[in-house]
């Protein structure tokens, strides 16, 4: 471990641990959650944290834990945004799991924002999933590469996925003590447990009514073949000199005194970060549920429309005219109304879905949005914004991650924004502001 960010006598959270894998699809997820409900199970009071910009792991994570799960982004997050992350899930907790992205150094330009990381801003060990499909002996070389690539991280365990069998098993053993990593256990093949996915990652933890027989079912699975003790015993605390150093701020101002939030399964990415901040900042967060054709609380002087999956539902939506005919009146109002990535298309003119049929919507943005050709946008994004806002003064900067699907038909109007990506390169004007109503493809973490 590299003595410059690793746990010191001032450390302040309880040990730490971090879940990576050698690449997307090993099975890091899955067994994070199982993991989560094993430790439960057990009587161990485990928070857990999801490292980069993703918004549908934690619902997972939460369902597993029973506590909130929060992100910890390395690069969209100022260093007093990520202590207070860690000082959150420190609060009754004896053990802190995070779950890496992609594989262990994906991330952007430099490593920024990857799992490694974040390992290395924390102090915590790695355990590392490997999927052993089609492999034996040669894991001892994938092993030592990890563990020797980069010495600021340690390398402490290793857990094996789709392991075939007794044989099987005791090849990946001795591979794993050929490279001296810890073999914390081998998981056998079970391709019924995994979770279905969608075009942005699993399916919504809200989504399935069987949510907690699949994670229960999943720890029965890990329990017997994963030493959790031997794994506990791996994890180390967390020094945070942030916390001491710099004020606690929100990520994000508040954009009003009462915020009316949409929350369900067509807008269900919102930073629970983002969203405490505003509340500790002393504003008033109110949800309502577009699906259920409910408008924004008539008293709101903010309107937040987050991403989400209303490409699904457009149909419906487009019908519920208590919703939209609310928005409208918000911004007639002089309410700020605000929508990033699925919001900032349902404030659009028009969405037309993945069968090719549009579907009108509030009609507050001069912006058309269609699925019928999908096309991936992904990264992440600073920006800098182009007129006053309540998120600042004209030329405030701020940071957050562009993921979506949609292709823009046309999009008229004076910018939002200008955009960067993470290495710098100009990506030109984003998103569309038009009075008090404004939104981009964005999804906004913290401020820069």
């Amino acid at each position: 471990m590299n003595p410059a960010v690793g746990p010191t006598a001032s450390s302040t959270t309880p040990p730490g641990l971090l879940i990576a894998a050698p690449a997307s699809g090993s099975g890091k997820t899955l067994v994070t959650l199982a993991l989560l409900r094993a430790l439960k199970r057990q009587g161990t009071r485990v928070a857990s944290l999801k490292v980069g910009p993703d918004y549908i792991d934690p619902a997972f994570h939460t369902a597993a834990s029973g506590r909130p799960c929060l992100n910890f982004d390395g690069w969209a997050m100022r260093p007093v945004t990520r202590a207070d992350v860690l000082r959150r899930l420190s609060r009754d907790a004896e053990l802190l799991l995070g779950e890496g992205v992609m594989g262990l150094f994906d991330g952007a330009a430099g490593g920024a924002g990857s799992t490694a990381e974040t390992a290395r801003l924390t102090g915590w060990p790695v355990v590392l999933v490997v999927d052993a499909k089609g492999t034996a002996a040669s894991a001892a070389a994938l092993l030592e590469g990890f563990a020797r690539h980069d010495p600021g991280i340690e390398l402490a365990g290793v857990i094996f996925n789709r392991v075939g069998g007794d044989g099987h098993a005791a090849l990946l053993r001795a591979a794993a003590a050929q490279a001296r990593v810890a073999c914390l256990g081998c998981l056998p093949r079970r391709g019924d447990l995994e979770m279905p996915s969608r075009h942005l990652g699993l399916v919504q933890a809200g989504e399935h009514a069987d949510l907690d027989a699949r994670i229960d079912a999943a720890a029965d699975w890990l329990t017997p073949a994963v030493d959790l003790d031997a794994l506990a015993a791996l994890a180390r605390p967390a020094d945070l000199p942030a916390a001491r150093a710099e004020p606690r701020v929100p990520p994000l101002p508040p954009p009003g005194q009462r915020i009316a939030v949409a929350r369900d399964q067509a807008f269900a990415f919102a930073y629970t970060t983002v969203l405490d901040g505003w509340r500790a900042a002393g504003a008033d967060v109110v949800p309502f549920s577009p699906l259920a054709d409910e408008a924004p609380e008539p008293g709101a002087d903010a309107v937040y429309l987050p991403g989400g999956y209303p490409e699904l539902h457009a149909g419906r939506l487009s019908a519920n005219a208590r919703f939209l005919d609310g928005v409208r009146a918000a911004a007639a109002r002089g309410a700020w109304v605000f929508g990033e990535c699925g919001g900032y298309m349902v404030l659009g003119r028009g969405l037309v879905d993945g069968a090719g049929m549009r579907h009108a919507m509030a009609g507050l943005l001069d912006l058309e949005t269609s699925f019928a050709a999908p096309r991936l946008h992904l990264g992440y994004r600073s920006l800098e914004t182009a007129a006053s806002t309540p998120l600042g003064p004209a030329g405030v900067r701020l940071r957050g991650h562009e993921f979506h699907y949609a292709a823009t038909l046309s999009e008229t109007g004076a910018p939002f924004a200008r955009a960067a990506d993470a290495a710098g390169r100009d990506r030109g004007d984003t998103g569309l502001i038009a009075g008090s109503v404004a939104g981009s493809f964005l999804h906004l973490i913290d401020r820069a």
